[in-house]
């Protein structure tokens, strides 16, 4: 479970912004999402397929440079 600790004097914007940023950096909002509807096996292989592909050309396009 993720937490901060509010600083005194610290402004409610302020700490909501920290907070959200842990969350985006720990990934909950992302596993949400993707547990949010269910997917079928077929569409998890194509998703994590394409995925790859994905991974792979950003890789090569990196070395290339």
């Amino acid at each position: 479970m993720l937490g901060i600790n509010v600083r005194e004097g610290e402004s409610y914007e302020s700490f909501m912004r920290r907070f959200r940023r842990i969350c985006e950096r720990a990934g909950i909002l992302r596993d949400y999402k993707k547990h949010e509807f269910y997917e079928k096996p077929s569409q998890k292989r194509k998703r994590k397929k394409i995925e790859a592909r994905r991974r792979l050309f950003r890789k090569l396009r990196e070395r290339e440079r």
